[in-house]
């Protein structure tokens, strides 16, 4: 892949209805990849976001029967495009799923999978509070995957919040990192921008979040914003609460200027805490 790529991000409300969110992304997909995007970015949760842990899982399958990975696989291959689908809830054991992104090329064929480590496990207030880790097994491996000679690191929303997962990407060579997610308002609004612009300032790497947005099932709120973001740590590219798309072209020889101002990513040194 050439070392100018056009990038799109995708701003999706998903609800209970899998086969209306996988119209609504793909029609969404098709606009960007129309605008000359070579590489596109969905949210985490595109196939559906519930209220109910058990709704979710009796509408998932597993790698071989979950619905939207072959719609995708197909779109991809029809648009001759590389498309990361920011997570599907993939079944994986019995009542728990995967929160799975997946990175199509131009083929169909799933090139890399990621499932989220990170469990957001959070109370917010005393009406506002989550646990995946009753709908979600965690992951247990990093992801980098090969796009033509690009190294892309995957990542998911709360995996935002660990740093060292980030850093290690890079410093296994990702120069882009993409971060799919369904960030809440209150942590939106306060925390949403700094993260992404500190993992790719920590990084020197071009950062690419899709967002979910808007209302969903049961009232849950999500903040958008979805961003593209600069190895400096710029915004190249970000929209508000509305649905749509995002695009920028990102220059790949901006991460090995951005590392050789700052080589932090050389700078590691071993240490002891003193208590």
């Amino acid at each position: 892949m050439n070392n100018k790529i056009k990038t799109a991000c995708i701003q999706l409300t998903s609800s209970p209805d899998m086969d209306e969110n996988m119209k609504a992304a793909a029609a969404l997909i098709r606009k960007a990849a129309e605008q000359g995007a070579q590489f596109i970015l969905t949210p985490e949760n595109t196939d559906q976001m519930r209220r109910y842990v058990k709704d979710r899982v009796a509408t998932s399958g597993d790698m071989s029967a979950h619905k939207p990975i072959a719609f995708f696989a197909a779109l991809a291959k029809e648009l001759g495009i590389w498309l990361l689908i920011g997570s599907l809830g993939v079944r994986v054991s019995g009542e728990k799923l995967a929160n799975r992104s997946f990175l199509f090329p131009p083929d169909g064929k799933i090139v890399q999978t990621y499932d989220k480590i990170h469990m957001f496990d959070v109370t917010l207030s005393r009406t506002e509070f989550y646990r995946e880790s009753a709908e979600f097994e965690p992951g247990t491996k990093a992801a980098i995957a090969d796009m033509e000679g690009v190294k892309l690191g995957m990542g998911i929303c709360y995996d935002l919040r660990f740093p060292h997962l980030w850093r290690d990407m890079a410093k296994a060579g990702a120069q882009i990192l993409t971060a799919p997610s369904a960030f809440t308002m209150p942590t939106g609004q306060a925390h949403w921008e700094v993260l992404l612009r500190a993992r790719a300032i920590e990084t020197g790497s071009f950062v690419l979040a899709a967002a979910q947005t808007g209302e969903h099932e049961g009232g849950r709120q999500t903040w958008g914003h979805s961003m593209i973001i600069s190895p400096w740590g710029e915004i190249l590219s970000a929209m508000e609460r509305e649905i749509g798309i995002i695009t920028a072209e990102i220059d790949l020889n901006e991460v090995e200027k951005a590392r050789a101002s700052i080589p932090a990513l050389q700078h590691d040194r071993d240490y002891e805490i003193k208590i």
